[in-house]
């Protein structure tokens, strides 16, 4: 989930471990969190503990063919939910929890089932894993088989592993400094010309309670529209920026490894393996619609945010456990942390984010039509 622009500051104390800068500069070149005095931590994960290295710098993404495993997979999930797992749905249309499957012994088969289900289902979560115990690298490999790595441009990530983007934060006294809620509805770094697909999230230490994660199902909040708005929405495309959140960890200290970009993409998105249509906007990322006037750009974008926001009949709430793995689709859904703990209780995620196609949509249908 990246970082966002409102939140503040996310990622605890943020502390120099070397400086490479030279003469009498107090720059770092490379941070480190830390949480005790004297670099000491408690953290079960202290590997996946934020770097932030000043000296890296990324050259523009590359385009790149996509492979979208769900397509061609079996909908039996005969090779996913094998005998002995349970899968429980946890809302009609999205949100399902699956007991005795260890997504790291998946067979590719299984992975391809694995997309196709959580395509259908939009975020699935998975307990009694142990994609946090493997080495890095292996977690990696594993994440890989869904598309190509993205490394986020701002997020700190474990030394060594810049594929990894990394959700820590043990201070939460700032939380309501200047918004009323921490709600913060977001699809991952839709600026991107290829954005994520099959997005994996794993937990390395939580709160006692709290610091769940909502997510919505755009397909849902698509369908929900009136025919006339669905229709008006088919054509349209939307500025997705990243000047935003560049900016934003600039002015705390931060690091963009990668310069900024925009890119265009449709309003109304369809996914390759199940054919449903989407609605593809998000409150973090999502600036303008193009063509349109300000006002009226405005006015479309204010109703289509709150349509997806005050959602509660399709939206799904997860709570973490320890050895929860959370997959969900990016390209259907948008989430948002919800920072409720208790500060000074930790909340430390993993995020692995396989990039997808470029987003596309297909004609309008009427939907009894499609029906």
């Amino acid at each position: 989930m990246a970082p966002s622009i409102i939140e503040g500051p996310v990622n605890g104390v943020i502390a120099p471990l070397k400086s490479t800068l030279g003469g009498n500069s107090t720059q770092p070149q490379v941070r480190r969190t830390i949480d005790e005095e004297g670099g000491k931590t408690t953290a079960s994960y202290p590997e996946y503990l934020p770097v932030f290295d000043y000296s890296e710098k990324y050259p523009p993404l590359e385009p790149f063919t996509h492979t979208e495993h769900g397509t061609a997979a079996d909908a039996s999930f005969k090779d996913l939910l094998a005998e002995g797992s349970k899968i429980q749905k946890l809302t009609p249309t999205i949100g399902s929890e699956v007991t005795g499957v260890q997504l790291s012994k998946l067979t590719d088969a299984g992975k391809d089932q694995l997309a196709l289900l959580v395509a259908q289902r939009k975020v699935v979560a998975f307990r009694d894993q142990d994609l946090a115990d493997l080495p890095i690298a292996d977690a990696l490999d594993f994440g890989g088989y869904f598309g190509r790595h993205h490394i986020h441009p701002t997020s700190g990530a474990p030394e060594g592993y810049p594929e990894v983007h990394l959700v820590h934060r043990n201070d939460t006294s700032l939380k309501y400094e200047n918004v009323n809620s921490t709600v913060a509805w977001h699809s991952d770094v839709t600026y991107e010309q290829q954005p994520p697909g099959t997005t994996f999230l794993y937990i390395l230490d939580g709160p006692e309670v709290g610091g769940d994660t909502i997510f919505v199902d755009q397909v849902e909040a698509y369908k929900r529209l009136s025919p006339p708005i669905q229709e008006l929405l088919h054509g349209l495309k939307a500025v997705h920026s990243g000047f935003e959140q560049a900016d934003f960890s600039l002015k705390r200290g931060g690091v963009v490894r990668r310069e900024p970009v925009k890119n265009e993409h449709p309003l109304i998105r369809t996914h390759p393996a199940t054919g449903e249509k989407a609605l593809f906007v998000n409150g973090g990322f999502t600036r303008s619609i193009v063509g349109l006037k300000k006002e009226e750009s405005d006015a479309l974008l204010t109703f289509l945010l709150a349509h997806v926001g005050r959602g509660i009949d399709y939206q799904a709430r997860i709570r973490w456990a320890p050895k929860t793995v959370v997959v969900w689709d990016n390209r259907v859904t948008a989430h948002s942390a919800v920072v409720d703990w208790t500060s000074g209780e930790r909340r430390h995620l993993a995020r692995i984010t396989p990039q997808a196609e470029r987003p596309y949509e297909t004609p309008y249908v009427p939907q009894e039509e499609e029906a």
